[in-house]
């Protein structure tokens, strides 16, 4: 096939046009967006403090759990002289008198809690010489004619304890004298209310490994100096 080249400058001459004509110029000629596209092309906004202060924070952990886990971080595996002195047994459940108290109250012995803890009412903070006091009632929550004996304590400490419906709480602790069987021991409380629960008094691991061993099978062994 034959071609003519005098029609080849007139080609690429409206070849040239055309493209030139159809190119915009960056900053005119360009077509403004529309209102839709201005709305899909929304930034992201940042939280404002008051979104901040409505998030939920962290739930403060139980001081307890924090001092049993580093406890039984402390003593795994960790030997101990096997002592050949005779060691006094206890049931799981035995009768204790706390302070000045005249009758016995029942107390569970509890290897799982540890800190001992005392049923406690109408506790009220004070002042003596400088120092914070502690001011309760202490009953028998199960036994609606249960005596109630008035008791004062210096203050030792505050714990934060987790209740069973998950909110915590602050709780009182002092330290007190008890009575079990013929041993005489001084030990932390925390003062609680212990409405539900089986023994107004609970005696825990902290003070359980100075009196002896729990057989927990049986109760009320104290009085037998059974020795082991």
């Amino acid at each position: 096939m034959e071609i003519h080249t005098s029609f080849l400058p007139k080609v690429l001459v409206a070849l040239v046009f055309l493209a030139t004509a159809g190119a915009v110029e960056p900053g005119k000629n360009a077509i403004p967006a529309t209102p839709a596209a201005k709305q899909n092309s929304v930034a992201p906004s940042t939280p404002s403090p008051a979104d901040a202060l409505e998030r939920p924070t962290d739930v403060e952990q139980d001081e307890e759990i924090i001092a049993e886990q580093k406890e039984a971080a402390d003593t795994a595996k960790v030997a101990r002289p096997v002592s050949s002195d005779p060691v006094q047994l206890y049931g799981w459940q035995e009768k204790v008198k706390v302070g000045d108290m005249v009758d016995t109250m029942v107390a569970k012995l509890d290897t799982g809690a540890t800190t001992s803890s005392l049923h406690a009412e109408n506790q009220q903070i004070f002042e003596r010489d400088g120092k914070k006091w502690v001011k309760f009632v202490v009953k028998d929550p199960s036994k609606p004619d249960s005596k109630r004996f008035d008791m004062e304590a210096p203050l030792t400490r505050t714990v934060l304890i987790k209740e069973p419906g998950g909110e915590s709480v602050r709780r009182n602790v002092v330290r007190l004298t008890f009575l079990i069987g013929e041993r005489s021991i001084k030990s932390e409380f925390t003062l609680n209310n212990r409405n539900n629960m089986t023994c107004p008094i609970l005696i825990g691991r902290s003070t359980i490994q100075v009196l002896g061993w729990v057989d927990p099978s049986r109760t009320y062994l104290a009085d037998d100096k059974i020795l082991r």
